[in-house]
């Protein structure tokens, strides 16, 4: 059964998620999507898995097999559309610079081969790096498959900062801020520099054949996007912030097209001013961390986004995004993402109708 999706659907795709950009939707992006088809071909021997440091004995046709046949077996409701996501694992440039990856149960992380002083470390983007070109052959045999019908995100390349520190342990990272920051400061430049070479190397591969640009967090977009973070700026206050992560952010920021950031976390609350004050920054996701309580609890957070001119990124229940939204007073600048829900066609029908969604 071939992916249920037509160009006809990708043109209105283009069009409103367009104009949710440009602040004239007046409704919000909702996705919903259900494994409620029957893939009528045979499931593939590679399996599922969160990453893609595979045994290279596993072809990058393999991978793009699975991803077809689970493509096949979605229904697209409403504002979504079908996308992969090459996951090599989260900051996975620290491996296309050298790092190792070490494969765990649902992730990928990334070490130095062997410690180094801090002076000693010199990050820089290898376009021959074996990691790197398995992720390139991945996404380039993904857009040469589908042709424009399904978007091919960009990996997950990471932080700058917390780049920097697979390199440099952040059990030391933080008193680097203190004993050597100059050093500090060269290395989150070096890894800004090596981070929109590989951005960029990959766009190219992927374009003009995909029909956007695409992160991990999907909201499609017609020009440059991605959704940036720093998960070390929870061990740092709002000063720190601004010496050592603000301003290479703000430069990433000014240069895509459309940037998003994802706030991990309440120890990460204290920066939230801070990168409000970035005029280019388009939008947040907010994530309140495990055990914290869900979406509904943290009205105060959204307002503060909204009232920036921000939009905003959730993910829930049914019932709590209704709940948000009554809270916020409008649905207006706000993506809601509910992923492979097994709703009845009619309640899925029935809130889509209720945002005007069509």
């Amino acid at each position: 059964m071939a992916i249920d999706f037509s160009r006809a659907r990708w043109d209105k795709i283009k069009e409103d998620y367009g104009r949710w950009w440009a602040g004239e939707l007046k409704r919000p992006l909702i996705r919903i999507t259900t494994w409620t088809r029957n893939p009528d071909k045979a499931e593939p021997r590679v399996k599922d898995t969160p990453h893609l440091i595979y045994d290279l004995s596993v072809s990058a046709d393999e991978i793009v097999d699975r991803w077809d046949w689970q493509l096949s077996g979605v229904k697209y409701y409403g504002d979504a559309y079908p996308s992969v996501w090459p996951n090599m694992g989260p900051g996975v440039l620290a491996a296309f610079m050298g790092a190792r990856p070490i494969p765990a149960d649902d992730t990928t992380w990334f070490e130095p081969d062997k410690p180094r002083e801090l002076a000693d470390i010199h990050l820089k983007f290898d376009p021959e790096n074996v990691w790197f070109k398995r992720c390139l052959d991945i996404s380039r045999k993904a857009v040469e498959r589908w042709e424009g019908q399904v978007l091919v995100d960009v990996t997950d390349l990471g932080g700058n900062l917390d780049i920097v520190s697979t390199f440099r342990p952040s059990e030391l990272l933080p008193m680097d801020l203190y004993d050597n920051p100059e050093e500090v400061k060269r290395l989150g430049w070096e890894s800004h520099r090596a981070w929109w070479e590989c951005f960029e190397e990959i766009n190219k591969a992927l374009q003009p054949i995909n029909p956007g640009y695409g992160a991990w967090l999907d909201i499609y977009s017609d020009v440059p996007y991605y959704v940036l973070q720093c998960d070390f700026c929870y061990m740092i206050g709002p000063a720190m912030f601004d010496e050592f992560v603000k301003p290479e952010l703000e430069a990433t920021i000014k240069r895509l097209g459309n940037a998003y950031y994802h706030l991990d976390g309440v120890g990460q609350l204290p920066h939230l001013d801070s990168l409000l004050s970035i005029k280019e920054l388009k939008g947040v996701q907010w994530v309140f961390g495990d055990g914290k309580p869900g979406m509904t609890h943290w009205p105060e957070v959204y307002r503060k986004i909204r009232d920036a001119g921000k939009t905003i990124y959730v993910y829930g229940t049914l019932d709590e995004f209704d709940t948000l939204i009554g809270q916020l007073g409008s649905a207006e600048g706000v993506v809601f993402n509910l992923w492979r829900e097994r709703q009845s066609d009619s309640e899925i029908k029935d809130f889509l109708a209720k945002y005007k969604v069509k």
